[in-house]
């Protein structure tokens, strides 16, 4: 299991960077897709900006690339290498994951980049552990 605090947390679970404690995006489901890029404003419990300054998800597009890839890797080794479908079959396989994965693989892009410039503080988690507590 994935512990709270990490990096990783935050990038699979699309929450916030700072506190791990609210989802940045409107609608946590990333295949809903009329929200899939609705980001909040500000984290409610500890404050955090998500948009530090305009257009800062551009650099997503970046990560989306490198996670498009990887996605394509292991849909080509599954179905070529361990399936042993053609090759034709195996760029269809391919073009399908990526169309199925593409809400995923833009809300995963964005998560990562964000995590790039913001740290988990566990001072700002404990904040809504005090909350809690009252």
């Amino acid at each position: 299991m994935i512990k709270k605090g990490s990096k990783l947390y935050s990038v699979l679970t699309g929450t916030c960077p700072k506190c791990h404690e609210e989802s940045m995006y409107v609608n946590p489901n990333p295949f809903a897709l009329m929200d899939i890029l609705k980001i909040r404003e500000r984290c409610s419990n500890c404050n955090t900006r998500y948009r530090m300054e305009p257009s800062f998800f551009f650099g997503a597009m970046y990560v989306s690339y490198g996670v498009g890839v990887a996605f394509s890797v292991a849909a080509f080794i599954i179905s070529f290498l361990i399936l042993g479908l053609s090759l034709t079959t195996s760029f269809i396989v391919i073009i399908v994951t990526l169309i199925i994965f593409m809400p995923f693989i833009m809300r995963v892009s964005r998560n990562i980049w964000i995590n790039l410039f913001m740290n988990y503080d566990e001072r700002l988690a404990k904040k809504q552990d005090s909350k809690d507590r009252v």
